[in-house]
């Protein structure tokens, strides 16, 4: 199962605040084992929301806001893409994890929707075409 690992912003996340040295060195060294077991397929931090936007939707209305945004426990600093077999196995590799953050922080574990879970309104036709999709782009990506 694919799964999000969601790194939850703290106050200090979105005040820029950069990782220390030491921290940097200790999520690099986690990284290189997530990569060792098969289990990371990508991830990043993000910039504080002061540097991002939303866009809103309503109808046919598009309203672009600027960040920041409020309720800091509510956005995200970072993230992961993980091929676990269970959610019990991404808990474990999360317990690992060194505190990503300067101060108390939450992860967050999310499962993708598999073909599965469309049911029969995922035509084979619209698999197909989602795979077309897939394929292209991890031909961009190389």
């Amino acid at each position: 199962m694919r799964v999000m690992v969601i790194i939850k912003a703290t106050p200090e996340s979105e005040a820029g605040q950069m990782p220390s040295t030491e921290l940097i060195a200790a999520m690099g060294k986690y990284n290189e084992e997530l990569v060792k077991a098969g289990i990371m397929q990508g991830g990043d931090g993000l910039k504080p929301s002061s540097k991002g936007v939303r866009v809103k939707f309503s109808g046919k209305d598009r309203t672009v806001v600027d960040g920041p945004f409020a309720e800091t426990k509510e956005l995200i600093a970072g993230y992961w893409i993980w091929q676990v077999q269970s959610m019990d196995e991404a808990i474990e590799w999360v317990r690992r994890c060194p505190n990503p953050m300067t101060s108390d922080s939450e992860i967050e574990i999310r499962p993708f929707f598999e073909p599965a879970d469309f049911g029969e309104a995922f035509t084979p036709e619209l698999q197909e075409e989602e795979k077309r999709l897939r394929q292209q782009i991890d031909a961009q990506s190389r």
